[in-house]
């Protein structure tokens, strides 16, 4: 740990000190008036703007825009998030087990006192190439995953989908398999002594021990789904992101304000339900 600090330390004094990055650049005064002047006049509402529209009022302003574009918006970007994550979720709850390496085993969770516990060459070949295929997966980007299906299936909303459940579907299988490898040894490994077989082991004791830490990288996972979703507009699907570039290219920035707003809701209606589903379930267990 020291060095790694030490190493960190190295590495943010090179990152500053070396390239093109000019800290002094940044508090330049020409990029003060510039902040000034887009919040002071760029991100204020053209109704109550001085000399703006006239007996337009704020609110009539603001549900224009989203009865317009920004309600379809959400919409679409709500959509394309959760068709993602449950495609992700039903992937990585596949490959998961599979990269687990005390479940894919020839012996899963045997006895530590059982003598060499051999894996098998079996399973260290199909455990092995799960975790392979999950970093090849969360390796690609979302946004490059996207460009490549869009040259394939051409311009709708299954690229933006497909992009984010193949990405997400390695992130949460990684997770998924590292979970189920911390689990507690000792109540598993005295199910099989008593003659359980994988399947039951799997099924009665791993996913109900796992299942609240997944529900928490699924929902987290889902949050992150809903931000890309409008990040991947920009790339034509009409989405929250397509109409925040639309606005963007105009200059009215107090539209992509309010559009940008409409995201972070959707994004703090999905904490609220991972909260709501991770206590029900505390309750329940």
């Amino acid at each position: 740990m020291r060095w790694s600090v030490v190493v960190l330390g190295l590495l943010v004094v090179y990152a500053w000190t070396s390239g093109d990055i000019a800290v002094g650049d940044l508090f330049s005064a020409r990029r003060v008036a510039n902040l000034r002047r887009f919040v002071e006049v760029d991100l204020v509402p053209f109704p109550l703007r001085a000399g703006g529209a006239g007996d337009a009022t704020f609110g009539s302003w603001a549900a224009d825009l989203v009865g317009e574009r920004g309600a379809s918006g959400m919409t679409q970007t709500l959509l394309i998030a959760v068709l993602a994550i449950v495609l992700a979720g039903a992937a990585s709850a596949v490959l998961a087990p599979l990269g687990a390496r005390n479940l894919a085993t020839r012996e899963p969770f045997a006895p530590a006192t059982l003598p060499g516990r051999p894996r098998g060459a079996g399973w260290r070949l199909a455990s092995g190439s799960a975790r392979v295929l999950l970093i090849l997966l969360r390796a690609v980007p979302e946004y490059v995953w996207a460009f490549l299906l869009l040259a394939m299936l051409g311009p709708s909303a299954w690229p933006a989908v497909l992009a984010l459940a193949i990405h997400n579907a390695g992130i949460l299988g990684k997770l998924g398999a590292e979970t189920m490898e911390n689990l507690s040894p000792g109540p598993l490994a005295a199910l099989r002594s008593l003659g359980a077989s994988r399947a039951q082991i799997a099924v009665h004791a791993v996913l109900p021990l796992a299942l609240p830490r997944f529900l928490l990288y699924f929902f987290y996972r889902f949050e992150t789904c809903v931000r890309e979703a409008t990040v991947l507009g920009m790339l034509g699907v009409v989405s929250l992101g397509y109409w925040i570039q639309e606005a963007r290219a105009r200059q009215f920035y107090d539209e992509m304000a309010l559009l940008v707003a409409l995201g972070a809701v959707i994004v703090l209606l999905g904490d609220l339900l991972s909260a709501a589903a991770r206590a029900a379930l505390r309750r329940a267990t």
